[in-house]
């Protein structure tokens, strides 16, 4: 507990330090997507007879909490790696599973700061009201738990910062934007409404979303399944790599 404790605290710092960058620079993000968006589309769109802006909320909150637990995991490792300091964090005799859950949980914990931030910024321009709280806090630890470990997959694998970029720009961009954040899918033709079932933050969104109006596009357990799913294989992977070392022990 002592290694696990000083992993989590030392990670927790390190975003909190610079909560402007790390916090409330993503909230201001989420609040301009939201002016644009809704101000554009607020009075001619509606979302399973939910106003555009209330739809919109949610899945900005999720796409927030998924993109910064996955930077503040990938960010911290590549960082590490290139000033040498991770040999301090490998030296000690810290098992890989708790060297893990400490980057993963302090992960989540940015993400879900980051979430209520964009939550509290934003419920002043939207009608929200959550009628299955506890289907929200599950999908954002499950999906701010996979990214955080895809997050430290994209760390350990990156060598330099524009690997890290390319990750992230390639990969984890496209799965958030195109998920459903800004529509749902079934305003897509029936070809994108098929590959959109193959994009797991799809349903890490849908069901986060259902929790505020109790309306989905696929039913809240078959997502569930599909993220926790998601979240025990990315999950098994990180521990694989970070027990054999893979490109932290040179």
């Amino acid at each position: 507990m002592i290694g696990f404790l000083t992993l989590f605290e030392k990670e927790f710092l390190r975003f909190w330090k610079v909560s402007f960058q790390t916090v409330a620079a993503p909230v201001l993000t989420a609040l301009l997507y939201l002016l644009i968006f809704g101000h554009v589309l607020d009075e001619h769109v509606q979302v399973h007879g939910v106003r555009y802006v209330s739809f919109l909320v949610p899945g900005l909150v999720m796409m927030q909490v998924l993109q910064n637990a996955f930077a503040n995991s990938s960010s911290s490792l590549i960082q590490a790696k290139i000033t040498g300091s991770i040999v301090f964090v490998l030296l000690p005799p810290i098992p890989y599973s708790v060297f893990f859950a400490a980057y993963v949980l302090a992960a989540v914990v940015r993400g879900l700061l980051v979430g209520l931030g964009v939550l509290l910024a934003t419920v002043w321009f939207a009608e929200l009201k959550v009628v299955a709280p506890w289907w929200t806090l599950v999908f954002a630890l499950f999906g701010g738990g996979l990214f955080a470990a895809l997050g430290v997959i994209a760390g350990i694998w990156s060598e330099k910062f524009d690997q890290l970029a390319g990750f992230q720009n390639f990969l984890i961009m496209p799965l958030t934007m195109l998920s459903g954040v800004f529509y749902s899918i079934y305003s897509l033709p029936a070809f994108w409404q098929g590959l959109s079932h193959y994009n797991p933050v799809f349903y890490m969104i849908d069901g986060f979303r259902y929790g505020f109006f109790g309306v989905s596009d696929v039913a809240p357990e078959t997502s569930l399944a599909v993220v926790v799913a998601c979240f025990a294989a990315v999950s098994l992977l990180t521990l694989h790599l970070l027990k054999r070392g893979w490109k932290l022990r040179g």
